[in-house]
């Protein structure tokens, strides 16, 4: 892993950004997406972010580290975390951290890094 700044992957990162901005105040009250796309979307942002500042070989390796951290932020919604580091609802790092575990964002987020994984071959394989 070394640090590079890519500018292609950071203009990436912020057009997710902003469509989970969107999907998070704009379409909140439609259920799918903001339930679920959201959370199969937010593994892609994490990818391109970490992308934009570092070149990274194993795109698959990084898949699945994202993955696992994704997992171990659902588990900590699981045991409270955020409330019992004394973050108040409705605050940033509450919301982050977030405050409702599901089994259903797991598969969310496995979905995201499968898709993120199928396009990432995609994309390699015409190079």
């Amino acid at each position: 892993m070394k640090f590079k700044f890519n500018l292609k992957y950071f203009v990436v990162t912020i057009i997710i950004f902003l469509i989970e901005v969107l999907i998070a105040t704009k379409l909140k009250n439609i259920f799918f997406v903001r339930a679920y796309l959201g959370d199969v979307i937010v593994v892609m942002l994490i990818y391109t972010f970490i992308k934009c500042f570092f070149e990274i070989k194993n795109n698959l390796q990084l898949i699945l580290g994202i993955f696992v951290f994704s997992c171990l932020v659902e588990f900590a919604q699981y045991l409270n975390v955020a409330e019992k580091l004394g973050f108040k609802p409705g605050s940033l790092m509450y919301i982050v951290i977030g405050n409702s575990f599901s089994l259903i964002d797991i598969l969310c987020y496995a979905a995201g890094c499968l898709l993120l994984s199928v396009f990432i071959k995609m994309i390699l394989e015409k190079k």
